[in-house]
C-alpha cells in the first residue's frame, strides 16, 4: 500500500476541530506529548514500515520546504531552529525538541 497524500479524510474539518479541541487546555509539554502519543497509535495502526518512512520522508520534505532560506548575511539561522506563530501569540522561536524515547503504554 504506498502513501496516500492526495485528500482522503471524510470530514476534514470535524478532524481538525476534533484536534484542536483535544489540545485545549494543555500546556505546551503535554500537547507534544499527546502529538507523540497520536503519532504512535496511528503509526501502530498503519503497520507498515514502507507506508511509515515514506511519510517520514514527505513530512521532513513539507517541512524543509516551509523553513525560510538563511541569507548569506544571516549567520544565526540554523536548519535546527523552529519558528511558531500561534493566534494567540506573537512568532516565536525555539529549538526543535526530541520525540520521547518511551513509548505510550500499550504500544511496542
Amino acid at each position: 500500500m504506498p502513501l496516500i497524500t492526495a485528500p482522503h479524510l471524510d470530514a476534514p474539518d470535524d478532524f481538525y476541530e476534533a484536534l484542536l479541541a483535544a489540545h485545549q487546555g494543555l500546556s505546551e509539554a503535554d500537547s507534544h506529548a499527546f502529538n507523540a502519543r497520536l503519532i504512535l497509535l496511528l503509526a501502530n495502526h498503519i503497520g507498515r514500515l514502507d507506508v511509515l518512512r515514506a511519510a517520514l520522508t514527505a513530512a521532513g520534505a513539507e517541512a524543509a520546504a516551509a523553513m525560510p532560506r538563511a541569507s548569506t548575511t544571516d549567520a544565526a539561522w540554523t536548519s535546527a531552529t523552529v519558528s511558531t506563530t500561534t493566534s494567540a501569540t506573537p512568532a516565536t522561536t525555539r529549538s526543535a525538541t526530541p520525540l520521547p524515547t518511551t513509548s505510550p503504554q500499550g504500544l511496542p
